[in-house]
């Protein structure tokens, strides 16, 4: 059986480079979905429900383009006591947000949804990993903030870049704070008939 085009329906480098750590083809082409036009706010409270909804967006966006192929979207939302956080519009805003997770627990939400263009069925998988963040002055968000790294990032930190230095500690996959959780692909995808061991690249 051959390997079907997969196609990643993101721009984000840091979910293409955890496809390519695994070693499994696929090309880049994102999403032209706007996630800030306001439709996925009338889910309310249901966080998980909000990343899987613009998960699948993203994907059957894409799944349309192309016509054939297997799209995966991801979407991940940084939630604290109940208050979602995507990225940052602005410095300041960044600012405030590395503000409230200081010192406190909170969960990464991503959600990942497969499409597989030619027939539009889909499957949608979901892990939430918690993420403690030491206590960090004011001082140090500035310093950060002014990487500009967290201006891209949800939750406005990178745990797999600068932000780890303001981590303690996670709870679940690291895959999935970095945003796109592994092993939830890998058992969508098995779902298609795609077992990622059989189709790597070998180095």
């Amino acid at each position: 059986m051959s390997l079907p085009d997969i196609i990643l329906a993101s721009a984000s480098p840091r979910r293409a480079a955890l496809l390519a750590q695994v070693g499994l083809p696929f090309r880049v082409l994102p999403s032209m979905l706007d996630e800030d036009d306001g439709w996925a706010e009338t889910l309310g409270k249901d966080h998980e429900g909000r990343a899987s909804r613009l998960a699948l967006a993203k994907a059957q966006d894409v799944a349309a383009r192309v016509g054939a192929g297997l799209v995966i979207g991801a979407d991940t939302i940084v939630v604290c006591d109940g208050i979602a956080y995507g990225k940052p519009r602005d410095a300041s805003e960044a600012r405030e947000i590395l503000t409230r997770l200081a010192g406190r627990t909170h969960q990464v939400v991503t959600a990942v949804a497969i499409v597989e263009a030619q027939t539009r069925r889909f499957e949608i998988g979901r892990s939430v990993t918690l993420v403690r963040m030491r206590s960090f002055e004011s001082t140090e968000i500035a310093a950060y903030v002014a990487t500009g790294e967290p201006l891209d990032k949800a939750g406005a930190y990178a745990i797999q870049g600068r932000g780890a230095l303001l981590v303690e500690g996670i709870e679940g996959e690291y895959s999935t704070v970095v945003g796109l959780p592994l092993p939830t692909l890998t058992r969508l995808l098995r779902g298609f008939g795609v077992d990622i061991w059989q189709t790597v690249r070998h180095s």
